[in-house]
């Protein structure tokens, strides 16, 4: 499951990257660990052109009190086995509390990597998992609008979808992978009219075009935060040709868009 993930890119970065604006007085610190019940960016189907941000942890809209559902399982109550090879339904669609986002509140959640633990050891066993050769990308996400009943303050929330694990999260020992959209799905995943058009894209993203590498334990901790967090304490799951391509994040620092 993905409940950690990583963004330390400038806004300016950012905006290039989706082809979006930041509103006026928009302000978003990098961050190493992001959390259930932080911050993160997303852009949503709603306001496509626009960056916002929203707490990550989602809570429907006819809940009574904050749920933080910082995942929304693809396959719903299929595939209860985690079986890789599952194509079958997406029970994401009859969910109660995914069923309305699933087919009008969908977003792009941005990320530079991600914190993966094992599915026996969790973050007691980390590792940071990046794409070779894209920073930032966009997970799928689903959001909603909330009204606490207590004092009518409104919240805006999303969650990461999740799949089935590619060969490379099996190689960390666990069973579920967020689902990472290719460059050419992302409007299609924010202006899918019917289910048809969006539901083909939860699926793994190819392992290929990833790698992994293990970290220290204390990013367990949420309120941990800094950039040693991401650094390597073990070697690559995958070898690299280029290994200077592959420098960890913790080189580029906070928001530098180049190699140190």
């Amino acid at each position: 499951m993905c409940g950690r993930y990583v963004l330390v890119q400038k806004t300016e970065v950012i905006e290039r990257a989706f082809n979006v604006t930041a509103p006026f007085g928009f302000s978003f610190s990098p961050c190493t660990n992001i959390s259930p019940g932080k911050e993160g960016i997303v852009i949503t189907n709603e306001t496509p052109n626009q960056l916002q941000l929203f707490m990550f942890g989602l809570t429907p809209f006819w809940a009574k009190k904050p749920m933080y559902l910082f995942n929304a399982r693809a396959e719903g109550d299929y595939n209860k086995d985690n079986n890789p090879a599952f194509t079958g339904k997406k029970g994401i669609i009859s969910k109660p509390a995914f069923r309305k986002p699933i087919r009008s509140n969908r977003c792009l959640v941005v990320a530079d990597a991600f914190i993966e633990g094992t599915t026996a050891e969790g973050l007691s066993k980390p590792y940071l998992v990046y794409l070779r050769n894209r920073k930032p990308f966009a997970f799928a996400g689903i959001w909603d609008r909330w009204e606490n009943p207590m004092d009518g303050n409104i919240i805006h929330s999303f969650s990461i979808i999740t799949t089935v694990a590619n060969s490379l999260i099996q190689k960390l020992s666990h069973h579920r992978s967020p689902v990472i959209l290719e460059k050419e799905m992302e409007q299609q995943w924010l202006n899918g009219k019917h289910l048809n058009d969006i539901t083909w894209m939860l699926k793994p993203y190819p392992a290929e075009k990833m790698n992994a590498y293990p970290v220290s334990d204390a990013i367990k901790n949420p309120h941990a935060e800094g950039l040693n967090l991401l650094k390597p304490i073990g070697s690559r799951i995958l070898p690299e040709e280029n290994t200077t391509k592959a420098q960890s994040l913790r080189r580029e620092g906070m928001g530098r868009n180049k190699a140190m």
